[in-house]
């Protein structure tokens, strides 16, 4: 894996150094307390304090004795966010700490918005300048614990997206996983080929059987006390569509289509890092979806763990059948929450854009936990319905569910109605993730992304106490 630029908090000293962080309407007055000089130096470089702009303060000695940052409009901080970020790039290396009218929240935001904006992904360009070692001294009443845990979390979840397929396969999935387990003391089991087919994971088998490198079913155990928490990540480390083969505009992302795996352990790992109180398990089915003589085809009919068969409509809608399996089997250990993350569909995309995290629960506690916990965590998240009129749609009549149903509407939802006829038992709640940010934006550079996972810790709480 490549070494993530995550720097630790400074500790403040007399070398780190002020970052003013200034409203529009706070120009005045700071140029009437700061002096002369800074005020001019601000007035000829037309400082206007929107989101980001930073402004260099030239000290006596001709060094830089400070700078200021824009906190822009209300309107322009609605619509970006981790805005401070955009200042990261401006600063030259050394030690910084925030100065001005920022409240906690916004302290907050702002400081982890300094990590994340730390992140490279440089294991494929080992030559590349390092980028400037510029420290933040973490501001008051703000815990860096918690927010280092979930830099380092996100940047492991980046990681493992960004590696393209050749070098994060089902085994390297797996390397990783058990590293992670290895790290924090879990327990971890494995089941690999044609032990899935005589354990019972027939869908997670029929998925992967086409490519050599073989399919598997993660699953690590954590904590001994607490409630029961249970995550279900896809580890569909390539998607070629199967025999529904993709064109290649639909398939050159498809090494990130276990963003949900990535995910749920990168939760995983915030969880352990900050010792929450749960018996975690995290079941991760990890394949290959590929074309040979072995493939699954169209009309296949599988049956799945739970005993339901599965007509196989479109071999591209392979995410949901492996889930499928993952999912009764996480009910067999009586789970208290039971939590599943996907990139599932097209479709969700189309709903809701790349930066939402589309969710689904019919237990209103766990969404209002959820909806709370993304705005502590500042992370989006969009509820779209269990809608059980569409339940018909995923019914073939053949056999007991449709993978791919012909309806032409609703794809997230049907997506989801499928994997929740595979739950059993515990409060349930299905992402429809994205994972991937297509162009550059403040902390969150373009590539791999993690969506959802620092909402759910953030509700965690909550979530555990009803």
């Amino acid at each position: 894996m490549s070494k993530s630029l995550i720097f630790a908090f400074a500790t403040a000293s007399p070398s780190t150094r002020p970052l003013y962080v200034l409203r529009p309407d706070e120009i005045a007055t700071f140029q009437a307390e700061r002096g002369a000089a800074w005020a001019e130096w601000l007035t000829a470089t037309d400082f206007e304090a929107g989101l980001g702009e930073v402004r260099l303060l030239p000290g006596k000695d001709g060094g830089v004795a400070g700078a200021v940052v824009g906190y822009g409009s209300a309107q322009a901080r609605r619509r970006t966010r981790f805005g401070l970020a955009k200042a990261v790039a401006g600063l030259p290396a050394g030690d910084w700490a925030l100065q001005g009218t920022l409240d906690q929240g916004e302290r907050t935001e702002a400081a982890l918005a300094w990590l994340l904006s730390a992140y490279r992904f440089d294991r494929y360009r080992p030559g590349r300048k390092p980028a400037a070692e510029t420290r933040l001294v973490c501001p008051e009443h703000v815990d860096p614990e918690r927010l280092i845990a979930m830099a380092e979390a996100e940047a492991l979840t980046r990681d493992l997206i960004n590696t393209p397929a050749e070098d994060m396969g089902p085994a390297e999935l797996e390397t990783a996983f058990l590293d992670l387990a290895a790290g924090f003391g879990a327990t971890t089991e494995v089941i690999r080929g044609e032990d899935l087919l005589t354990q019972g994971f027939p869908m997670i088998h029929a998925v992967g059987r086409a490519s050599p490198r073989v399919p598997r079913l993660l699953d690590m155990r954590w904590g001994s006390a607490g409630p029961k928490l249970t995550l279900v990540g896809k580890g569909v480390c390539f998607d070629t569509g199967g025999l529904n083969l993709k064109p290649s505009a639909g398939m050159s992302l498809m090494k990130k289509d276990m963003g949900g795996a990535a995910t749920v352990i990168g939760l995983a790992r915030m969880i352990m890092s900050l010792g929450l109180a749960v018996q975690l398990r995290v079941l991760v089915p990890a394949v290959e979806n590929l074309v040979s003589g072995t493939s699954i085809k169209p009309k296949d009919i599988l049956t799945s763990r739970k005993g339901l068969t599965v007509e196989v409509n479109d071999t591209d809608a392979e995410g949901r059948l492996i889930l499928a399996d993952a999912l009764a089997y996480a009910c067999e250990g009586n789970p208290d929450i039971l939590i599943s993350m996907a990139t599932l569909t097209g479709a969700a995309r189309v709903a809701v854009g790349p930066d939402l995290a589309p969710y689904y629960t019919d237990d209103a506690g766990l969404a209002a936990a959820l909806e709370a916990g993304a705005k502590a965590g500042f992370d989006p998240v969009w509820r779209l319905p269990f809608h059980d009129a569409y339940e018909t749609v995923i019914e073939p009549g053949i056999a007991d569910l449709d993978n791919a149903p012909g309806y032409g509407f609703a794809g997230s939802i049907t997506a989801a109605l499928f994997v929740r006829r595979f739950v059993e038992g515990p409060r349930y709640m299905h992402f429809d993730i994205y994972g991937h940010t297509p162009s550059d934006l403040p902390a969150r550079p373009k590539g791999g992304v993690g969506q959802g996972a620092r909402a759910l810790l953030e509700a965690l709480p909550a979530m555990l106490r009803q």
